[in-house]
């Protein structure tokens, strides 16, 4: 990272090859800066976060930050000027044969990383310990709901190792092709929800008629009562199941299912609380990554200094998962050149032609993902908002890619194929067993989760001051002078402790009992 040599810093440039630097603090038309010796003159008032040319930049030519093109000029750019969405298009071309050509040596272990976690039958760790209400359709959301809200803070007083009864509610289940994708899709997500390690008892609630089968979901995704182990106790195809559920139709209406419902909540309760935490390894951990309102300083700070933890865990012998493929874009040669081998990096590229054809069906381009916020932050092209993007899951091999909430069961470094959306991202990331999020802002969102933790980081130490209650940690020190892997240190070693059970600031306000968000693709009949 190249850096300012002008104090207070008010620029930085990210390498040598760039073409832009990066304004820290507001730049005022006129004012001088020194870049490498170089003299630039402003031209025009730029905010932090956003990037002014410091050499001459034809129509057509690239522009340079990262040390890569994030687009080219769409007119001539002069030195000092404003670069952003006026001057500049984006220009992507996907790169299908530089793959597995640069894959890193592992990293060194580190040894004597743990964390105090729910040890679950079959040997999976949990972070939290909740007990869920899954309705397996719309139809039965509000039950489900109802169920769960009699499990107030006052009646889980005497169950202190019990984080709370939330109930899982969505817009599907009905109104599908049988096991088309609307259906694959969410019996893959409602089954890796009933499977995590984050979730001691659960219950299903459904109507009783819907396409989405209660039977089918217990079947197909091989569920178990609580108390059983993974290897074998799952019934057999014919075979009653042990699994706790109930129909509308088939317990005499709303009230009475409620009712029921509540009953068999009461029993798992004394079991699901006697479980305690113990100290394992840092190995258990399944961190997922995550990004949502960022801006010109998240690829800078909080991304970077997050992929330095994700190292860690990874020598640890954890998985980190990144996701967002719609933010992988424009990055994607980054790490298909460092996939384990070449079905790995072919894999990354399907997902993302995929992508491309989705977005045409309807009319959309997959290069057009820059939300308002993030153009207002300094993001100008979905090759810059993704090269930033990919710097939080570090610098290791590319073991796997995963579709959309299939379980994740590599080690070290792997990318799910999910939506930018924050909300049905990190509800597929849950699905496959993460049991701690990451979430790095620069914008400020206030996104929490249930049943995982949400630590979220900021990118500016504006925003850490501006929204206290929110952000959990401040990676905004780094442009203030403190050094990236410092920093990551810093997160490895707080996410070691949300894991062991501190609460983040979404847990401490209560949020994330609507932040369920299943991703279903395809016609809704």
């Amino acid at each position: 990272m190249v850096s300012s040599p002008n104090s207070p810093r008010t620029f930085i440039r990210l390498s040598p090859r760039d073409n832009v630097i990066v304004a820290l603090q507001n730049l005022s038309a006129g004012q001088r800066i020194t870049v490498d010796g170089q003299t630039v003159e402003v031209a025009e008032a730029v905010p932090p976060g956003h990037k002014v040319a410091i050499c001459r930049v034809e129509e057509g030519q690239p522009i340079l930050k990262f040390g890569w093109p994030i687009g080219v000029a769409s007119r001539r750019i002069s030195v000092g000027q404003h670069v952003h969405t006026h001057n500049v298009r984006c220009d992507h071309r996907v790169d299908p044969e530089n793959i597995a050509t640069e894959i890193p040596a592992p990293p060194p272990p580190v040894p004597g990383a743990t964390f105090r976690g729910y040890v679950r039958p079959g040997g999976r760790v949990g972070t939290r310990n909740y007990l869920a209400i899954i309705s397996n359709v719309n139809c039965s959301a509000s039950v489900a709901r109802m169920i769960a809200n009699r499990f107030d803070a006052q009646a889980l007083s005497p169950y202190p190792n019990i984080d709370g009864v939330i109930s899982f509610r969505h817009e599907g289940g009905c109104a599908m092709k049988w096991r088309g994708s609307r259906h694959e899709m969410l019996t893959r997500v409602l089954g890796g929800l009933a499977r995590h390690p984050n979730i001691g008892g659960y219950l299903l609630v459904g109507l009783g008629c819907e396409q989405g089968t209660l039977d089918h979901l217990i079947e197909n995704q091989r569920l178990y009562a609580i108390g059983e182990t993974e290897a074998g106790q799952a019934p057999a195809a014919g075979q009653p199941s042990r699994v706790p559920a109930l129909t509308i139709q088939g317990s005499g209406g709303t009230m009475a299912t409620v009712e029921r419902g509540v009953e068999i909540v009461a029993r798992m309760l004394p079991q699901v609380n006697a479980v305690e935490r113990t100290e394992v390894p840092a190995s258990h951990l399944i961190l997922g990554t995550e990004c949502g309102g960022s801006d010109g300083y998240s690829g800078i700070t909080a991304n970077p200094a997050l992929g330095v933890a994700a190292d860690l865990l990874v020598a640890c012998g954890g998985t980190v998962i990144l996701s967002e493929t719609s933010e992988i874009y424009g990055a994607e040669h980054l790490l298909t050149r460092r996939a384990r081998n070449r079905q790995v990096g072919e894999k990354l590229l399907e997902r993302i032609a995929w992508w491309q054809q989705y977005c045409a069906n309807y009319g959309e381009e997959f290069d057009n993902n820059p939300s308002v916020g993030n153009k207002a932050g300094g993001l100008t092209t979905i090759t810059e908002k993704s090269l930033g993007a990919v710097y939080k899951g570090g610098t290791t091999t590319l073991e796997a890619v995963y579709e959309y909430a299939e379980p994740i069961d590599a080690r070290g470094f792997v990318v799910m194929d999910t939506p930018g959306f924050d909300p049905a991202s990190v509800t597929g990331m849950v699905a496959g067993g993460a049991n701690l999020i990451a979430f790095t802002t620069g914008r400020g969102s206030c996104f929490g989760y249930k049943p995982v933790p949400s630590f979220k980081i900021a990118s500016n130490t504006a925003l850490y001051q501006r929204l206290p209650d929110d952000m959990d940690f401040n990676a905004g020190v780094v442009v203030e002078g403190r050094s990236i892997q410092d920093v990551g240190r810093d997160i490895f070693n707080a996410l070691l402790e949300v894991a062991s059970g501190r609460q983040t600031c979404s847990e401490r306000l209560g949020i994330g009992d609507e932040e369920f968000v299943p991703w279903l693709v395809g016609p809704v009949l």
